[in-house]
């Protein structure tokens, strides 16, 4: 399964959890997920790379790149957590280390392709959901050139 495919219906490759269990215990739906947001209950971390989150974000979501999640793990603040990327897995992973360090930390289930299909907002309004991976990367940078 690659970065860009939602996480499975069935188990989570990370715990061998069914999603029964991981749904309540590990991800928020989006509508869940903008709500904790809006309420102050939790920070949105989007963690997918530079030319996804310039092409479509959600407003007032963090941003830091999933590899560079170690190194401003203190700058996000001691509360809950909801990570997010295009289709879940990265934002899987991020939030299971998270968990496993002591932090209240989710994954929004399907990522911002679930938040686009749901109909919520993106920023900018234009927005769009970009393809994952170094060659989307270097056809998006090819497409600002041109």
């Amino acid at each position: 399964m690659s970065d860009d495919e939602p996480a499975s219906e069935t188990q989570t490759e990370a715990t061998g959890a069914s999603d029964e269990t991981a749904a309540t215990d590990a991800t928020l739906d989006p509508a869940e997920a903008l709500r904790r947001s809006e309420a102050g209950e939790a920070t949105l971390v989007d963690v997918r790379a530079d030319h996804e989150w310039d092409a479509g974000h959600i407003a007032g979501a963090e941003h830091v790149e999933l590899n560079d999640l170690t190194g401003a793990a203190d700058s996000l603040g001691s509360g809950p957590l909801v990570f997010l990327c295009r289709g879940g897995r990265r934002s899987e992973m991020a939030a299971q280390a998270f968990r496993e360090a002591g932090r209240d930390a989710r994954s929004m289930e399907g990522g911002m392709l679930a938040w686009h299909e749901a109909g919520l907002p993106l920023d900018p309004e234009a927005g769009y959901i970009a393809e994952s991976g170094d060659a989307a990367a270097i056809l998006e940078a090819r497409k600002r050139v041109a």
